[in-house]
This record gives C-alpha cells, sequence and structure tokens, in this order.
C-alpha cells in the first residue's frame, strides 16, 4: 500500500480521540473538507466520550486493564511525570520507577536526589548523568549529614568559586608562589593534591584532603595526571577543582619525601620551625611540600601535631602526597577535634558522606555501571558482593584464598549451600541472589559460577555470578583500567552484602560509599585457614593504614587506638579507624 495514501486517510470518529492524544497522527491538512461531526471544537467530542465511557465499561463488564489506562493517557502521565522530575531536582526529590525512566508508570517512588543536602542542584545533568541518577540504583542511605557539614560544604563551595582558577585571587596567588616568598598575607590558601598509587588509595587521599581543606579553609585542587578528569565530575558548582596545565611548579613525578621543600625535611635541616622552636632561617617558604604516604619519616608526622598545624596555617600553598585514609589521626589534633565532632556526630559515616558528595562517575563510567547493572544485577532479589584482592601471590595458593572465601561466605550465610544428594527444584518464585565478584584474577568467579552451575542450592534459591573485568594485574595510571576500577568499585557499593579482602584500598572505599560492614576475609601467607575464616567489620569507615601513633608532647608513641573511644584499632591491621562506640 502506498504510505502516502494511509498518511493522507481521515482518521475514523472512533480512533481520533486516542490519535490526536497519544500519536499526533491527525492533522489538518486533509485536502477534503472535513464532515459536519468534526467540525465541533475537540474539547466537546473529549466530553462526550469521557460520558459514554462508565456505561461502556459497565455494559462490558470488566474493568479497564492498567495497560489500556496507561496508553489512552500517556501524554497526561509523561507530562506529570516531567512536572515532577523537574520539581524534584529543585526540592531534592524525585519520582521514579524501579530503574529507568521508560518504567516509570509501574511504580512512583520518590528519592532524594541531593542527598539530604549533600549536594545542590544547578549543575548540567547532562554532563553528568551519575550525580542526580545514582539514587535510582542505590538505596536510601539511613545516615543523614549533619546541618553543620551541609553549612561547611556551601562555604567550601563559595570559597572554591571566589579563589579557584581563573579568579582575580587566583591570579594573585600565583604570581605570590613564582615571586618565592610568602611576605604578603593572601587571601586565598590552597592545598593541591598530588597524583599517587593506586585509584583506592586516591580516593582516600582526596577524601581526607578534602576534609582538611575544610578544616583549613584551603581551596583543594587535584593533580590532572591521575587521570581525575576522566573518573569524577567536578564536585564544586561553577569552577573546578583541576589543577590549570600552567601551573607554575611543573616537576610534581620527582616531588618526594627528601624534596628540598618537604615539610619533614626543613623541619629536620632546621630550615623551619613550629611555633615552639621559631622559625630557625628567616622568612617563611610560598609552599611546602607534605609527605604523607606510608612511608613518611618522624619529621613527616609532625604534621599531625598541633604546633606544626599553626606553622602550616601560615603558608598559602600546601602541596599534599598520600596513599592513605589519615582522617582518623585529625580527629586527634585538638585544634580540629570539636569542629570534626560537629561535622560528623557519628563518627564511622565520614568517609560515607564525604565519598558520596566528592565521586560522581563520568559518563564514560557511569555507561560501564549502568549496563552492568541493568544486565545483570537489576533483577535479583538480593546482590552479594565478592571482592578479592591478593598481594602476594606467590605466597598465597589460589586454592587457599578460593577456601577461605567460601568458608566465610558460607558460614556466614552470604551464600546458601549446595546439595550435594538429590538436586533442589527451583520454583517460579524462588529467590534469586546475583554474586558480583571483583578480582584481577577470573579463576575465583569461574569456581563460584561452576559450584552453583553444577549443583543445586539447599535452600532452593537460583544463583547467578557475575564478574565485569579481570585484568590480571594492577595497571595504576592507565585510563582504561581506572576507569573500569572505578566501575567495580561503585558497582560493589550497590550491593547488599560483601565481603571483602583484608588491607584493600579497592574495598574500603566500596563499603564506604555503600554505607556497608562487610564481612572482612585476611589470607595467610602459608596454607592454612584462618579461624574464624572471616571478621564482621567494626564501621562503614576505612582503616588508615600506618598512623603516626606519636605523642606529641612528648614526642615519643603512644597507641593512639586507646586514647577516644570512637578510635580503635582495625579488623585487619593495626591501623586506627573510626567508629561509634555505642554500635561496638
Amino acid at each position: 500500500m502506498d504510505p502516502r495514501r494511509i498518511r493522507r486517510q481521515q482518521p475514523s470518529p472512533a480512533n481520533l480521540h486516542d490519535s490526536e492524544i497519544s500519536e499526533g497522527v491527525y492533522r489538518a491538512e486533509s485536502e477534503e473538507k472535513p464532515s459536519s461531526v468534526f467540525q465541533r471544537p475537540a474539547i466537546v467530542l473529549s466530553t462526550f466520550i469521557l460520558i459514554l465511557l462508565p456505561f461502556i465499561l459497565v455494559l462490558s463488564n470488566r474493568s479497564p486493564s492498567l495497560e489500556t489506562l496507561c496508553k489512552a493517557g500517556r501524554v497526561v502521565e509523561t507530562a506529570g511525570y516531567e512536572a515532577k522530575a523537574k520539581q524534584g531536582s529543585e526540592n531534592g526529590s524525585l519520582a521514579s520507577s524501579n530503574i529507568t525512566e521508560g518504567n516509570f508508570l509501574q511504580k512512583n517512588i520518590t528519592k532524594d536526589i541531593l542527598l539530604g543536602g549533600l549536594l545542590v542542584p544547578g549543575f548540567d545533568q547532562g554532563s553528568c548523568l551519575s550525580r542526580y541518577q545514582s539514587v535510582l540504583y542505590r538505596k536510601e542511605s539511613p545516615h543523614l549529614p549533619s546541618p553543620h557539614l551541609l553549612e561547611r560544604l556551601r562555604k567550601q563551595e563559595a570559597l572554591q568559586k571566589k579563589c579557584g582558577p581563573g579568579t582575580k585571587l587566583y591570579k594573585k596567588a600565583i604570581e605570590q608562589l613564582k615571586s618565592g616568598n610568602s611576605t604578603q598575607t593572601l587571601e586565598c590558601n590552597y592545598l593541591v593534591v598530588l597524583s599517587y598509587s593506586g585509584l583506592g588509595n586516591k580516593m582516600l587521599t582526596l577524601a581526607s584532603a578534602f576534609i582538611y581543606a575544610i578544616l583549613t579553609n584551603r581551596v583543594l585542587l587535584i593533580d590532572r595526571g591521575a587521570h581525575i578528569a576522566d573518573l569524577f565530575c567536578e564536585p564544586f558548582p561553577n569552577t573546578t577543582w583541576l589543577l590549570p596545565w600552567d601551573f607554575p611548579i611543573d616537576h610534581f613525578s620527582s616531588i618526594y619525601k627528601d624534596d628540598p621543600r618537604s615539610y619533614g625535611k626543613m623541619l629536620k635541616d632546621k630550615v623551619i620551625g613550629n611555633e615552639v622552636s621559631g622559625a630557625t632561617n628567616g622568612s617563611l617558604p610560598p609552599y611546602v611540600y607534605l609527605h604523607l604516604s606510608h612511608d613518611y619519616g618522624d619529621f613527616d608526622k609532625l604534621f599531625y601535631c598541633e604546633d606544626d598545624q599553626r606553622l602550616l596555617q601560615k603558608i598559602p600553598w600546601l602541596l599534599l602526597r598520600s596513599n592513605q585514609y589519615f582522617v582518623p589521626s585529625l580527629f586527634l589534633i585538638p585544634a580540629y577535634e570539636e569542629e570534626l565532632n560537629r561535622l560528623f556526630p557519628k563518627k564511622e559515616t565520614a568517609f560515607h558522606h564525604l565519598g558520596r558528595y566528592l565521586f560522581h562517575p563520568t559518563n564514560s563510567v557511569w555507561g560501564m555501571i549502568v549496563r552492568s547493572y541493568q544486565a545483570y544485577l537489576a533483577k535479583a532479589d538480593e546482590i552479594v558482593g565478592i571482592q578479592v584482592r591478593v598481594f602476594e601471590r606467590g605466597k598465597t595458593p589460589f586454592q587457599h584464598v578460593l577456601d577461605q572465601i567460601l568458608a566465610c561466605s558460607l558460614e556466614e550465610k552470604v551464600l546458601p549451600n549446595v546439595s550435594l544428594h538429590e538436586p533442589v527444584v527451583s520454583g517460579t518464585d524462588s529467590k534469586s541472589k546475583v554474586v558480583l565478584v571483583t578480582s584481577l584474577d577470573s579463576a575465583y568467579f569461574e569456581k563460584i559460577r561452576s559450584m552453583y552451575w553444577e549443583h543445586s542450592t539447599a535452600t532452593g534459591e537460583v544463583i547467578g555470578v557475575y564478574q565485569p573485568s579481570h585484568e590480571g594485574f594492577e595497571q595504576t595510571g592507565k585510563e582504561m583500567h581506572e576507569m573500569k576500577a572505578w566501575a567495580e568499585i561503585y558497582l560493589l557499593s550497590l550491593t547488599d552484602m560483601l565481603v571483602s579482602s583484608s588491607w584493600s584500598t579497592f574495598g574500603y572505599v566500596a563499603r564506604g560509599l555503600g554505607g556497608l560492614k562487610p564481612w572482612i576475609v585476611s589470607f595467610k601467607t602459608a596454607d592454612q585457614m584462618t579461624n574464624p575464616p572471616c571478621r564482621r567489620a567494626m564501621s562503614m569507615d576505612p582503616c588508615f593504614h600506618f598512623p603516626p601513633f606519636l605523642d606529641c608532647k612528648a614526642k615519643s608513641y603512644v597507641d593512639q587506638g586507646a586514647l577516644v573511644p570512637y578510635l580503635k584499632h582495625c579488623e585487619d591491621s593495626g591501623g586506627l579507624k573510626l567508629v561509634d562506640p555505642v554500635e561496638q
């Protein structure tokens, strides 16, 4: 049939109303003169049909299907949804259905897209889809940010905009940096984070540096060498946290703990001194390098002392390199303790709130996350994460690691036992569980998948096993490798239960973002099982692996895990972590 004849064909009275509303096919461009029936206003005809509808339904003795009503009111419902979404963006809530907007008619759920006030409206949503869409995938957090944290976030955003790259105040600070002296007091001070270590370590460092910037009223800037722009959206409105390419200090890769501008080195050589000993050699430098990595020395550790913090406050530019989550030790600096207690009344939520504020996947990474979730995880009744990280492969046999993970998962009922005798037939209403495995090696995934492929579960549950990638080995600094790592961290944070490897910053970030208290598995370097096979995390907050353990007054060792009730030694190391004593 000629498509032109179809396009010109006059709609019949029976389908005119539906055609106008839902498809928009009817046009007043027909060459034939409309009959007198169609000369009345559309509103009269619509009213007439609405009056007749109940009688038709009674005569047919049945109710209209949900599908029919949805189709008949598609435009009205869509407009209503769009209005609600717009209103939600302004008020911090979003009317949505399960996961995708296409299914919104099935079930309306109000979601807080601003995460209790952590985020602000006004960003270009298309430039960072994850910022406001993450609530469609993640369970709502029971942990609300404190009003004081929200107030300080807004002040920090204003500071970043006022003093960030491209502003007059930034240019003035750069000119002083180039001059090589700090005699003039500046309106804006800066903290620059240098690229270092793997993705999990970078994220823990960024969160720590951010809260330090808030405490010291500094603008946070990040070295572009860390692929930050490819991984994370800008967190601050109307400005950037990326260090400009023309920053006058261009030898970041060679700056380390023995650098002449290292704070520890200058203290050791008595080039400068804190307020107790006094500056020993003239004026203060315009910038100082802070080496807070795992291999820092005794003089570097003086960063965590109050007298040294007073001195550092006078230096306009601080360059920081770390691979640690050093927030716990900031709580032990008297000048910051009260403020931190106000920011985080519930101590273990520190990274949970900081991470959800700072880390929004770029559209490229978000695409990986959404595709994986919708294809493999969305339909499951429950999602279990198993994160495997082995640091000494040569000394830790594969089978030992697998046995330890399975012993933990089965004993803690994270995974169901299999039936080795009569097969248990799963019904159509059986519970489904997806196991999300993340590891550099695919062998763990294959073994767990085979176990549930070859045997039915004793509970009748249907188990699916999925691993997004297996890169073989850590490839720090490679863009696509880190994008995949970030996608997998995020997916792990969406799970309902998590089994995580000890010492893994990858796992720390996932549990912090998701508000999870995982079961932590420690792998011995000998073929020997630990008993019990795993321990439940005391809190969701990450571990500070190498704290200073320094008594600033006596300049001697002190067990910082015994000083205050909210700091304890980590479950998987001798480090420190924030906990809430009431829950212990």
